[in-house]
């Protein structure tokens, strides 16, 4: 079972380097930043899965940090947009 969680963490950095190029080439703004957002989200999931895999809770708030961030700069950057101030 812990070689599942291994393998999980990596296909989570794989995907996360997916949307690493979405976020470069990324046609328009509002693309760049659903591709962040979906990027922290796989970097909090890539982190949970190695932090069962290593058996170590320290992980655990270090995957907390960025799930938090990433969603609250997706509401700042959403509400910019809205406004047009970009």
């Amino acid at each position: 079972m812990s070689s599942l969680y291994l393998v999980v963490a990596l296909a989570e950095v794989a995907i996360a380097v997916l949307l690493t190029v979405r976020l470069g080439l990324g046609p328009t703004t509002c693309d760049r930043i659903v591709a962040l957002n979906a990027l922290t989200t796989q970097a909090m999931l890539a982190l949970l899965f190695f932090a069962a895999y290593a058996d170590r809770t320290g992980y655990l708030d270090a995957a907390l940090w960025p799930a938090s961030f990433g969603y609250l700069g997706t509401i700042v950057w959403a509400r910019y947009l809205e406004r047009g101030l970009l």
